[in-house]
């Protein structure tokens, strides 16, 4: 089967993260929704999705595709009624569509609209779960750790630890090379997850579900409530609970970090704060880029979502319900606005545009710790995101 993620409307519900990525690059559980089709398909996937970003994500097109929402978590159930389609037909559930299979010009053209009126409708009446609106990713985190965990680990058997840790529960599961001291790991609330290579430094504290990604490291001390998931070349120290990073960022020191979600590349500084409820214990709104309006995410507990290359001072706080953007530098006393526009360096004082060329500079640097180019395709992205954030610099 060649299969193709495809972004449709819901991708702008995801913003500041989809700014720099496809919705399949999100990851949720242990895998990126990309690589949970791609376990399942035994294949490699491809992408339809923003024009700014097909260069990075590129589409692959055959004689014979099937183009997958790319919100949706794959299932065994789901995976048979979508090989079974026939050429033109699609697959809904409710209003949205999951699934189409087309030739290799309908592929190229890729009108979602024309091809769905074109085609053939069949129903899928079973439950999906699929990422909706940005909440979603740590919201539905608990499930998808516990999901992975059965499709990662299935036939296998786990690397173990040595005595000198404390061990509660039978779901903790240890890839080769990571390596984990005098900690408490307590899996009885769900599943623990430590990728290759990780490492679990002394004296941390972790109740499930947790999924520790490849090269991840959570520093001494650390205590981490499920359900969490630090991605591939996370740091994290300090309280984390109920939270998402998806790759190369770093909490590496004290303060909480509770209901959010950090994209690549950022770094919180020492002491580093965000409130997950309000004192009134009122619903959270956050900040919709897409509709330019606060909308409310039907949820008491809710903290911060940052976009991609951002950052922030030591004692930094963020209110409840904050949306930082792309690329900013967040300091000092006060809490600032509640959401950040992309490119902005500042304080709740006020806040000044982040100049690009400065900012491409810092992504390099912190590119180049990793041993990755921040070449031209990745300037590109930026660049775009830019100007397209421009409007809404108006401090």
């Amino acid at each position: 089967m060649n299969f193709i993620l495809f972004d449709d409307e819901r991708y702008s519900n995801f913003l500041p993260l989809t700014h720099t990525r496809p919705v399949s690059e999100m990851r949720c559980g242990i895998l990126t929704i990309t690589q949970k089709w791609e376990h399942h398909l035994k294949v490699k996937g491809s992408y339809k999705t923003a024009l700014h970003l097909q260069e990075k994500y590129p589409l692959n097109v055959k004689e014979d595709n099937v183009f997958i929402n790319s919100g949706l978590f794959p299932s065994n159930e789901l995976l048979e009624a979508i090989s079974n389609l026939q050429m033109g037909q699609k697959l809904f559930n409710d209003n949205t569509l999951l699934a189409f299979r087309c030739n290799f010009d309908d592929a190229n053209q890729f009108n979602i609209e024309e091809m769905v009126s074109n085609s053939s409708d069949i129903s899928y009446i079973s439950e999906v779960k699929m990422l909706a609106q940005v909440w979603d990713i740590f919201s539905l985190n608990d499930w998808a750790i516990r999901d992975d965990f059965e499709r990662v680990t299935s036939g296998r058997d786990s690397h173990t630890l040595n005595s000198s840790n404390t061990l509660i529960g039978n779901q903790i599961f240890i890839e080769e090379g990571a390596k984990v001291n005098c900690s408490i790991l307590n899996s009885d609330a769900g599943p623990i997850y430590i990728g290759k290579d990780a490492e679990i430094m002394e004296g941390c504290i972790i109740r499930g579900p947790l999924a520790l990604g490849n090269h991840a490291v959570l520093k001494m001390g650390a205590k981490i409530y499920g359900a969490t998931t630090i991605g591939d070349g996370c740091k994290v120290g300090g309280e984390v609970n109920n939270s998402v990073l998806f790759a190369n960022s770093s909490k590496a020191h004290d303060g909480f970090l509770g209901n959010a979600v950090l994209g690549e590349w950022c770094n919180l500084g020492a002491d580093t704060n965000n409130s997950n409820l309000k004192n009134n214990y009122e619903e959270v709104k956050l900040w919709s880029e897409a509709k330019k309006t606060f909308v409310k995410t039907g949820l008491q507990f809710c903290g911060l979502i940052m976009g991609d290359h951002s950052k922030s001072g030591i004692n930094t706080m963020f209110n409840t319900g904050t949306v930082v953007g792309v690329s900013c530098n967040v300091y000092g006393a006060g809490f600032p606005r509640n959401f950040i526009p992309s490119f902005s360096w500042g304080s709740a004082n006020g806040f000044m545009e982040y100049q690009l060329n400065k900012a491409m500079d810092t992504a390099s640097r912190v590119f180049a710790r990793r041993n990755i180019p921040f070449d031209e395709v990745e300037q590109k992205i930026m660049s775009h995101v830019f100007e397209v954030s421009q409007e809404q610099r108006n401090y």
